[in-house]
């Protein structure tokens, strides 16, 4: 039976990941948002925390303040990039603390991938469809997001961001542990020969990931492809745990840009650990 790593408790704003908490003694926050309890107004209502969607910031900066009190983490601390679905990654440090939370112009510019061994940061990265990934190597308290849309999976983010923590910080692939977050899945994911064809670079993923249900039209489950891409990279495959989550299919809990044809709010995956 394949158990539902994040867990969404009926009244709360946040779905909590559950393996991390698991494996780890440290004061590990980790999650993904709902759309649900926030300021923002239509197209975005409510909890929408992407400053980038032409909502109004205060609005945007006050639903932050919700989850930051929630989770006990200050919005000082929070680092938020611009996302432009390419596979670049950076080490985040406390100089970094405060970029692109009240204003996204101040955001990590061009990068999808983040990570820290310091605690005290709380990375962040927004979501509307496209795969929130997560990662953990509890030895060295390394900890990381990366935002994987169909053109940063067939860039393969997951791996770089495993072959980057190999070779700068001295990690053994098995000693990682990965979650793959709430997005939009196979069923409501219908994508095209062009996309097919860089997908079909990266291996052999025929009925593994995609299906043909027209003639030049495939579903397509990016998060069986990034689940593929981790274990090429090295991560064992019962160290990666996996989202059942639609976010177009859960019309009351996400923000799905496909779904709402553009114009809507965004969720946000997060991690980080908390200072002693």
């Amino acid at each position: 039976m394949i158990i539902e790593p994040f867990v969404h408790h009926h009244t709360s704003q946040i779905l909590n990941l559950q393996p991390f908490d698991i494996i780890t003694k440290k004061k590990l926050v980790v999650g993904f948002t709902t759309k649900n309890g926030g300021y923002s107004e239509a197209p975005f209502q409510s909890l929408n925390l992407g400053l980038h969607v032409n909502d109004d910031d205060t609005a945007v900066v006050s639903n932050k303040e919700i989850i930051a009190k929630s989770l006990h983490f200050p919005l000082d601390q929070w680092v938020g990039c611009e996302q432009v679905h390419e596979n670049k990654i950076v080490k985040v440090t406390k100089e970094h603390c405060g970029r692109g939370v009240l204003k996204y112009e101040d955001s990590i510019q061009k990068t999808d991938g983040i990570y820290t061994n310091e605690s005290g940061i709380f990375l962040t990265l927004c979501f509307a469809d496209c795969v929130p990934l997560y990662f953990y190597e509890p030895k060295r308290n390394l900890i990381g997001l990366a935002h994987a849309g169909w053109k940063g999976t067939v860039k393969d983010i997951a791996g770089e961001m495993i072959r980057k923590w190999e070779k700068e910080e001295g990690v053994c692939p098995k000693e990682v542990y990965v979650s793959i977050g709430p997005s939009i899945e196979e069923c409501c994911y219908i994508v095209d020969n062009h996309v097919i064809d860089f997908v079909n670079q990266l291996g052999d993923f025929r009925n593994l990931v995609y299906k043909e249900v027209s003639s030049g039209q495939y579903t397509l489950s990016l998060k069986k492809l990034n689940q593929q891409l981790m274990i090429t990279a090295g991560i064992p495959e019962n160290q990666i745990s996996v989202s059942s989550y639609c976010t177009s299919c859960s019309r009351d809990l996400f923000f799905s840009h496909r779904r709402d044809r553009g114009r809507t709010g965004r969720m946000l995956s997060f991690i980080g650990l908390k200072e002693d």
